[in-house]
């Protein structure tokens, strides 16, 4: 079984890595004309519990109708017969879910009439076998072929595997070796769909273990990233084998890393406008609910809205601080109100009595155009205002300085102590990941009575304690002794008081906002695997490029040139227009300018990815003027990995009556 990809790599247009998903589906499994189907007849879609989430990532319902599709189905539950319609199935090769659909397709009565059957990842012997065993079957079956396509897109430069349980099942105290290494195929097999869909061949690098000599025992967490690349490297060896037109030498670089490579990043607050949503405003992935005026005047009712990128605020404004934000949206709010007619009249004083003729019929006219408009604008301001509302009653600001100053050396645990002894205004949570900060910067001195000391001034519950000492399960944070020195001059007069940095600042970049030096360790990594400077023994490759790959003339914000260019998006300010608003309709697909790209860089993480290292990517990707994708196991937010460090080592709960005597 293959598939003809609709990504080739050479000659056509050029998409980015979300365009080239969402096609995938459309038009190469759905389109009628692609799939064999026919085409003037509606048909069902039926999905497993996980395509449905690959589906409605990347495809809107409309999208998905305009191909022909009347239903989409599960295809664990019961569905009413339908033997004048076609199905196509896009499912996992799982046994249950080929028994399933030979269920469906055999009998006296089948459900479908015929069946067009999409398998997201390569298919095994055994199923091919049972699938050929069912002759009854294989009379219905019109076409069966494998897709290779088995992720979930969530941003135009980032995907997960959907491994929700990576991080536990990979750093638990008790080390289920069994469990571990079924995890990490599952992510390999995933990851090896992204490439296949993009038909990319990478140079695969990933995180070494530090210890690999005969004196010292490495243990199996820190030989995850390796276990994990050698997986994926064994899945692209068949894809190379079995897919039509898979390059054959290296088109792109992947880096694979783990959660330990930054344990800082999950747990410090993040000042840029998506990493504070996500953090304080309780959202369920990109789904934000709101109150609103109820419509019958009575009590005001809850709305969900998603932010994404469809919307176009949300794509200028997510990877901005937010007091730019809020800037921003003054702004924008501001010149919307003075250059729409409408809005003029509704926040001028007259009542509707005193609007003449002309100035009510100028009102209708802009009506429908400043409703649509002014709601994406009064959400943006409305959640600008409740973070900003959160960040003073939460005491954030002089928290976020604590926790920078430590991270880069410039503050240690008195000034932690001083915190804790005269700030009452921080809530626990905060209190927690000030701690874990603190404990991944100095381990040693959350040992035995001092670390006790220091987590009883924080006043942490006992599962607050659990989190910080589970912290190293994923082992020690790489830091430099700092002296605070300008020039020549000391700034402090204790010049020979060492304390420990877990970043150095970086050279050449001006900060405009309070609170915006920290940047994750993947950004740094990501700088270095540009240059080629990625040291070699911490980072190997298992196809090492020739000396030539990486152009010794190349400029920092320069990419090699390379056989096949990309077009991605940019990530420049739109401009206002006359309207007060964005050039593009507020409504419009958030997409746009495309420009050739060199050539992509994919960063996987598996235990869990941050918005921070989302952040990074989109800004690398107009730095190095290359395509940057992150993937990883699942995404976190800071409530997200407290609760997987609290639970990490938990087992199940054992009864008596399940004990056999």
């Amino acid at each position: 079984m293959s598939f003809d990809s609709g990504s080739c790599s050479n000659g056509g247009d050029h998409k980015s890595f979300r365009q080239i998903t969402r096609e995938r589906l459309l038009y190469e499994m759905l389109a009628p004309e692609k799939n064999g189907t026919s085409k003037s007849a509606w048909k069902v879609l039926v999905l497993d519990k996980f395509t449905v989430k690959i589906m409605s990532s990347a495809c809107k319902m409309s999208e998905i109708t305009q191909q022909g599709i009347s239903l989409v189905e599960v295809i664990t539950k019961q569905r009413q017969p339908m033997p004048s319609i076609e199905a196509i199935y896009f499912i996992q090769p799982t046994e249950s879910n080929v028994n399933a659909f030979l269920s469906d397709m055999t009998g006296k009565s089948p459900l479908y009439k015929k069946a067009f059957v999409f398998f997201s990842s390569p298919v095994t012997r055994n199923l091919v076998t049972l699938i050929r065993k069912d002759v009854r079957a294989m009379k219905r079956i019109g076409a069966l072929k494998e897709m290779n396509l088995e992720y979930i897109s969530m941003d135009i430069q980032g995907f997960v595997t959907n491994n929700e349980n990576a991080l536990e099942d990979l750093y638990s105290d008790e080390e289920n070796h069994q469990r571990a290494d079924a995890c990490l195929n599952v992510v390999a097999k995933r990851i090896a769909t992204v490439l296949a869909s993009v038909k990319e061949y990478p140079f695969v690098r990933y995180r070494g273990a530090k210890a690999l000599d005969a004196t010292t025992m490495t243990t199996y967490r820190e030989l995850i990233p390796t276990k994990l690349a050698a997986s994926v490297w064994n899945c692209l060896a068949r894809y190379k084998q079995t897919i039509e037109d898979f390059p054959q030498t290296e088109t792109c670089e992947l880096l694979i890393l783990d959660r330990s490579i930054d344990q800082i990043a999950p747990l410090i607050h993040e000042w840029t406008y998506d990493a504070m949503c996500h953090d304080l405003l309780k959202m369920e992935g990109n789904k934000y609910t709101h109150e609103v005026p109820s419509k019958t005047g009575d009590k005001p009712e809850k709305k969900e809205v998603l932010l994404d990128e469809e919307d176009p605020i949300w794509v200028e404004l997510r990877d901005v601080h937010i007091a730019d934000a809020s800037e921003r949206l003054h702004e924008k709010m501001t010149n919307f109100i003075s250059k729409n007619k409408a809005a003029q009249l509704k926040h001028s004083s007259k009542d509707f009595g005193d609007i003449s003729s002309k100035d009510l019929k100028k009102m209708v006219h802009a009506l429908p155009q400043y409703s649509e408009q002014i709601d994406k604008l009064s959400l943006h301001v409305e959640i600008a205002r409740t973070i900003n509302r959160t960040i003073m009653e939460q005491g954030l600001r002089e928290l976020g300085k604590l926790e920078q100053d430590l991270v880069f050396g410039d503050a240690g645990r008195k000034d932690v102590i001083k915190f804790l002894s005269t700030n009452n205004v921080i809530n626990q949570e905060s209190k927690l990941r000030l701690m874990m900060i603190l404990a991944a910067i100095y381990p040693k001195k959350f040992e035995g009575e001092k670390g006790r000391k220091m987590m009883e001034l924080a006043k942490l519950s006992g599962d607050d304690v659990v989190a910080v000492n589970n912290l190293r399960l994923l082992g020690p944070v790489h830091t430099e002794s700092k002296r605070s020195t300008t020039g020549s001059f000391p700034l402090k007069f204790d010049v020979l008081k060492k304390k420990r940095a877990a970043r150095k600042d970086r050279v050449g970049e001006t900060q405009t906002w309070q609170l915006s030096r920290f940047y994750p360790i993947v950004e740094e990594l990501v700088e270095k695997l540009n240059k080629g400077h990625l040291p070699k023994l911490d980072y190997p490759c298992m196809n090492e490029p020739k000396p030539t790959f990486y152009s010794a003339s190349q400029s920092p914000s320069a990419s090699p040139v390379l056989p096949h260019s990309r077009r991605t998006p940019t990530w420049a300010r739109r401009h206002l227009s006359d309207d007060g608003y964005f050039s593009d309709s507020v409504l419009g697909r958030a997409s746009s300018g495309f420009k050739k790209k060199g050539q992509r860089i994919f960063v996987f993480i598996v235990g869990g990815a941050t918005r921070s290292e989302l952040r990074v990517c989109h800004k690398l990707t107009e730095k190095l003027d290359r395509e940057v994708i992150l993937g990883s196991s699942s995404f976190l937010d800071p409530q997200t990995f407290l609760t997987k460090m609290k639970q990490i080592n938990e087992e199940e709960e054992i009864s008596l009556d399940d004990i056999d005597i």
